[in-house]
């Protein structure tokens, strides 16, 4: 059983709480053997039934993100390595979630066959993960359909129908390609049933074929959040749920425990409109996987230079809307800002606070790059091929949040200016220790003090200096009040 998931010592806690004097007699929580994460349709909880919050990253990663040739094409771009210094780092800065792009055209270059090699990347990269206690999504990923005339995704057979031209790199043009009318016709291909063309039904059978020899090998993974089930799609959000309905129908044949976020059309990216259905999502195990890039594509009035929580909430709520109508959480799957651009740091900012504020779950883009406007935590030198971390990036997202919370959330807040974090919830009778993420001294303090309803609770709770996870245990019926403040 995992160190991290139990709690030493299963006598009754006693602890005093609020004004009143007497203790309240608490009792031995059960804690979970695996880090499972599963939904009630409104929040993500482990299998001790405490709330979950992910505050995670996307990563590319080289032998995963498909963007080579092997018929003299030059590549797309090129694609950082990933190793368990780079898993480590992310759980050390509090990214608890890797969404972690998958190419089908990696998966089944040739029809009916499956790359052994790409899966056992995947397995591997999964494994580095489990070990620094970083959950992952696997994402199947695409960008303008298919590496063959986008960025990546589909594999050539699988484009219908069959393309104009085949482009290679290195890619300098992909805004061009995401509207080319070659890529737009391939969309139309795959997910548009509405006509006489059965491709397209086809087209689907294998994809879902693709998706379940994935799950069937991740089924039995706790350290595996679910699927997130094609990236970005670009088609009507009626063909999208029924889309999305039918393979999560197909994966749960599989795998019955992992979650399966879906996404609405791409479009919403920049309308930040997105569907309203008019029913649940069919699977209790759905999450919607939003993107929300406020202002980050289209800033046509300036409004970054100057932005503001109330700017950015409107896009947070909507998208909170749209989950709740599909009766499921919403998560996040992307989020970001380029880091030159104006008023970075305060956008990560409040948009960390919007989440805070609902409890939100989510993925930020990006770990690595060298390409595309270099987005990410870390500024590349293609003299000698280095990554070097952005300090002020990786400042602007250091911030004390709850991961799991042993009762019903109320509200969370992180005082940035004052290092001071609450957290308050309705609790519950057993001694469950929520479990909130502190950064190192480096970016909040070398030291802090833990309340429990206004006690002190002493010793303070450790920190644990590869994860930065403290359990803090302030339980009993009625409303509980966590407050862990910088001390120096």
């Amino acid at each position: 059983m995992d160190r991290r998931f139990v709690l030493a010592g299963m006598a009754l806690t006693l602890i005093s709480c609020g004004d009143d004097p007497a203790p309240v007699v608490l009792e031995p929580w059960d804690p979970p053997a695996q880090p499972w994460v599963r939904s009630d349709r409104a929040r993500l909880r482990d299998d001790a039934d405490r709330v979950l919050v992910f505050r995670g990253i996307n990563a590319r990663v080289e032998g995963l993100f498909d963007v080579t040739f092997d018929d003299g094409r030059l590549p797309l771009e090129e694609i950082p390595a990933f190793t368990i210094d780079d898993a480590r780092r992310m759980r050390a800065l509090g990214l608890s979630a890797l969404r972690l792009p998958i190419n089908w055209s990696g998966i089944e270059p040739v029809r009916g066959e499956y790359s052994e090699a790409y899966l056992e990347r995947l397995e591997e990269v999964v494994d580095l993960c489990r070990q620094a206690g970083v959950h992952v999504m696997i994402d199947f990923h695409q960008d303008a359909y298919s590496k063959e005339i986008g960025e990546d995704g589909a594999p050539l057979w699988a484009i219908h129908p069959p393309p104009d031209e085949l482009l290679g790199g290195p890619l300098g043009d992909l805004e061009a390609r995401r509207t080319s009318e070659q890529v737009l016709r391939a969309f139309a291909g795959f997910f548009d049933t509405r006509d006489e063309d059965t491709t397209d039904v086809m087209l689907q059978a294998a994809y879902f074929a693709m998706a379940r020899h994935v799950a069937e090998r991740f089924a039995d993974d706790p350290w595996v959040l679910g699927y997130d089930l094609y990236n970005e799609p670009i088609a009507d959000d009626r063909l999208l749920v029924d889309f999305h309905a039918r393979m999560a129908a197909e994966l749960r044949e599989v795998d019955d425990r992992h979650l399966m976020f879906f996404e609405p059309n791409s479009v919403r990216n920049l309308t930040e409109m997105g569907p309203r259905a008019s029913a649940p999502f069919p699977d209790d195990g759905g999450a919607y996987a939003v993107h929300l890039y406020t202002l980050a594509f289209r800033d046509p009035r300036n409004e970054l230079d100057t932005v503001t929580l109330e700017r950015l909430r409107p896009n947070v709520e909507r998208g909170l809307t749209e989950a709740s109508l599909f009766d499921v959480p919403m998560f996040v799957g992307e989020w970001g800002i380029r880091p030159d651009s104006p008023g970075s740091d305060d956008y990560v900012r409040f948009m960390h606070e919007l989440f805070d504020e609902t409890f939100t779950s989510a993925t930020v883009w990006l770990w690595k790059e060298n390409s595309q406007g270099s987005w990410g935590f870390h500024d590349y030198d293609p003299e000698s091929g280095a990554f070097t971390e952005r300090d002020a990036v990786v400042r602007a997202h250091a911030r004390v949040y709850a991961e799991a919370i042993a009762g019903e959330p109320i509200s969370m807040r992180y005082d940035l200016d004052a290092r001071r974090f609450e957290l308050v919830y309705e609790g519950r009778a057993d001694d469950a220790p929520s479990v909130v993420y502190v950064p190192d001294a480096a970016y909040f303090a070398p030291s802090f003090t833990v309340r429990c309803d206004e006690r002190a609770i002493e010793p303070t709770p450790p920190r644990d200096p590869a994860t930065g996870r403290v359990e803090i245990v302030c339980g009993g019926p009625g409303r509980r009040t966590v407050v862990l403040e910088a001390t120096d």
